[in-house]
């Protein structure tokens, strides 16, 4: 005789208590995923993620002082050790200062008036382009441009590493393409695009486009630059100097505060001779996460320190993403404790692929795919 299921029934407190139970574990189970998720955003170094807990308040902190600040109208101030102070040592020029063309451009000019207009409201490219050739009619294909009023302190290259972010890249276009011309910078953009099926390589994809741009002109200075990182003040100067520069210093997604001191993401740049010094970007970050961290291990390595622009000229807004991020990579930490060993085997000069390289009409489109052969490391 088949088996009568026997119903279980619970005292109702019981019952409740339960309920409860499980919904609290369920609230704490979700709480510490997110928890865990931002803590390795925001302190994306070589170490696991159970021991970032314990540096939770600190973070709390910081992003209750930053709620705190934003309130009162003032910036909280961190403990930069390269970063310029508040008050530049030479001011901005005034309005109708003159300057001949025979002179090089002034490095604070008095059209740079700080703040500026985020626009990421979505555009065609197409548009995009109709506009600036309309304003500038001697706009150089490929997206060459310099100024004709002095000479540009600092030839410019912007590579913006690219796949599927078609959306993106007109906002970032229309954003910042008035902002250089402003700055006086003679500037070209280079889109590296990737193609094939691999994990995206951010670092790999900004050693071809730096190799790209080099047969194109002596560039000066490169601008490694996100295609959704928007700047907030245009006297965020995009000229390099004598130490490596981190621009992308506070962004709106993480409550304007810098992540970690040795945050070096988003927006970056180098002069020619120090990324040939730190042999570029390590080529074996496939996925999300880590590069930076690497890159800023080799800047430390070759003797270099990072310079930052302070208070709100550092400040970005990024744009909404409309599908799904790029996959995480795992591998990244053992990677970044082998960052003094691999550098001088892992980067520029590993580095091999064929691009295909196009022509546009407001900057340089190179198409490469990439694969885990393309830059082989010898055992070390």
């Amino acid at each position: 005789m088949p088996c009568a299921l026997t119903k279980v029934v619970f005292p109702i407190h019981l019952s409740l208590s339960f309920s409860l139970s499980l919904s609290l574990s369920l609230s704490l189970s979700l709480s510490l995923t997110a928890v865990n998720e931002y803590l390795f955003i925001v302190k994306a170094r070589g170490i696991h993620i159970q021991e970032n807990v314990q540096n939770g308040a600190q973070v709390l902190i910081q992003v209750v002082r930053g709620a705190y600040s934003g309130i009162n109208g003032t910036d909280y101030a961190y403990d930069f050790n390269q970063s310029e102070p508040e008050v530049p040592v030479t001011p901005y020029l005034p309005e109708g200062f003159t300057y001949l063309p025979s002179q090089v451009c002034p490095e604070r000019l008095p059209f740079m008036k700080g703040p500026v207009e985020v626009n990421m409201s979505e555009v065609v490219l197409e548009e995009v382009e109709r506009a600036v050739v309309e304003q500038e009619p001697h706009w150089l294909r490929g997206g060459l441009w310099k100024p004709d009023d002095c000479i540009p302190r600092w030839k410019v290259a912007i590579l913006v590493p690219f796949r599927n972010r078609h959306e993106h890249l007109p906002i970032l276009l229309r954003h910042l393409i008035p902002i250089l011309q402003r700055q006086r910078l003679q500037f070209a953009f280079y889109v590296i695009e990737q193609a094939g099926n691999e994990p995206f390589n951010r670092a790999m994809l900004f050693n071809v486009g730096f190799k790209e741009a080099m047969k194109d002109l002596h560039w000066d200075c490169m601008i490694f630059h996100d295609v959704d990182h928007l700047m907030e003040s245009d006297r965020n100067y995009y000229g390099c100097s004598g130490m490596p520069r981190h621009f992308a210093v506070q962004l709106n997604k993480y409550s304007y505060m810098l992540p970690y001191q040795e945050f070096f993401g988003g927006v970056s740049g180098l002069t020619v001779e120090q990324f040939r010094k730190i042999n570029g970007f390590p080529n074996g970050f496939w996925g999300w996460g880590g590069e930076d961290d690497d890159l800023w291990n080799r800047v430390q390595y070759a003797g270099y320190s990072v310079s930052r622009p302070s208070g709100k000229m550092g400040r970005y807004m990024s744009i909404s993403h409309h599908h799904r991020g790029e996959v995480q990579f795992l591998g990244r930490y053992t990677l970044l404790r082998r960052s003094k060993e691999r550098q001088g085997l892992d980067g520029l000069n590993n580095l091999r692929y064929t691009p295909l390289v196009s022509r546009r009409t407001l900057y340089t489109n190179v198409t490469v795919t990439l694969s885990r052969d393309m830059a082989p490391v010898a055992d070390y």
